[in-house]
This record gives C-alpha cells, sequence and structure tokens, in this order.
C-alpha cells in the first residue's frame, strides 16, 4: 500500500486532510513545573491561664506593660537555623529533584518518538492505518504522562502539608513546654511582611528557642 492516504493524494479545495488534523491536535508534553516544597509555619499561639508578676519574667520581658505578657519568635529565623527544618526540607527538595527527573526522562523520550513520527508522515513512510495507530499510540503515553505529573505534583503538596504540619506540631509542642517555666499570655509568631508590623526587641525569645529546639533535636538523631 503506498504510504500516502487518499487525502493526501488528493486533497479537495478547502478540505482537511487527516494528517493536517492530526498535528493540529498533536501537542507535546509542556515542561514539568519544579516540584519544591516551601516551608510555610503558621503563626504559634496559645494561651496560658496563670498571671505572674514582671520579677518572675526573664529578661526579655522587662518591657511589658500591664498583666498580659507577650513574647514574640521570629519566624524568618525559625526557618533558616531549625535543624529539623531543614531537614524536612532537603528531603522533600530531594523527592521533588527525583520525580522531576523521571518525568523530564519520559518527556524527552516520548518527544523523540513524536518528532520520528512527524518525520515518517512527512515523509511518506508509513502508511495511514501504521500512521492512525501510533498517533494515537503516542496520545496515549501523552495523557499517561500528563497523569503522572499531575499525579506526582500532589505526591510533592501532600509531603510538604504533612511537613508543615509535623513542624508546627514540634515547635508548638516546644513551647508549650517551654511556657509551663514562664508562663507568658501569648507567644507570637513574627514574620516580615506579616500581620505584625513592628515588634519590641526585648520580647524576642528567638534565639532562646532556636537554641533548645536544635539541642533537643540533636538529641533525637543521636
Amino acid at each position: 500500500m503506498n504510504a500516502s492516504s487518499p487525502e493526501q493524494k488528493s486533497p479537495r479545495k478547502g478540505k482537511t486532510t487527516w494528517n493536517e488534523k492530526t498535528f493540529r491536535m498533536f501537542n507535546t508534553v509542556t515542561n514539568v513545573i519544579l516540584l519544591a516544597g516551601l516551608v510555610v509555619l503558621y503563626v504559634l499561639f496559645f494561651t496560658e491561664g496563670k498571671k505572674v508578676t514582671s520579677s518572675d519574667l526573664p529578661a526579655q520581658q522587662d518591657a511589658s506593660r500591664g498583666t498580659v505578657q507577650v513574647v514574640f519568635v521570629n519566624i524568618d529565623t525559625l526557618n533558616e537555623r531549625y535543624e529539623f527544618i531543614k531537614k524536612l526540607r532537603s528531603d522533600l527538595e530531594g523527592l521533588g529533584k527525583r520525580l522531576q527527573d523521571e518525568v523530564l526522562s519520559e518527556q524527552s523520550k516520548f518527544e523523540r518518538d513524536a518528532a520520528d513520527f512527524q518525520r515518517q508522515v512527512a515523509g511518506n513512510a508509513i502508511t495511514e492505518e501504521r500512521a492512525k495507530a501510533v498517533y494515537e499510540e503516542l496520545m496515549e503515553r501523552q495523557q499517561r504522562l500528563l497523569e503522572k505529573k499531575d499525579r506526582y505534583t500532589q505526591l510533592v503538596a501532600d509531603k510538604e502539608l504533612n511537613m508543615n504540619l509535623t513542624l508546627l506540631d514540634s515547635v508548638t509542642g516546644f513551647l508549650k513546654r517551654y511556657n509551663r517555666q514562664y508562663h507568658y499570655d501569648y507567644i507570637l509568631g513574627y514574620k516580615g511582611g506579616g500581620e505584625i508590623l513592628l515588634a519590641n526587641d526585648t520580647l524576642d525569645i528567638t534565639n532562646e528557642v532556636i537554641n533548645s529546639l536544635n539541642l533537643e533535636y540533636r538529641q533525637k538523631e543521636k
């Protein structure tokens, strides 16, 4: 059988050939979105009912006003220096990189096969029947690849959510233990560009919190 289809031999004026229809529909898979997770910590907040006098509070609290005792933790600094966050972020980025490489490898193979198919059709080196079969196979591969990309994207998103919940539990759990000694009414989360526009540095307990968090983390890792 001649490699060209009937439409290719005698195309009518204004009529779209099968090949033209094919290549209008046929698109290679779009670039894979970089699967990388970013750590997000929500405002840390809890209340202890007991009130104490200013003499019972550490030096950072000398500037406190009234009966409500407030301190804050700098979330940006916590993200940079808490070793547990670094470990979880590294694991998440490693997972994202492995999944991305897998999808990109399959995408590259798909695009090579698609280009080869186009050359065969353009050179009348393939029958219409075979071209239709190869086209359908390529479309199925493209769909599977898109579904895999979506599945992997969701997998990393779920992993990131679980990571954030783990971090939040780790930090708030520590702060509750920490606050049994100091009995603050509020421990707030301060973040650049956040809702708190200005904070008194004397209320900052970030360094003490991070040092204690890292000490606990290292002890658990031993």
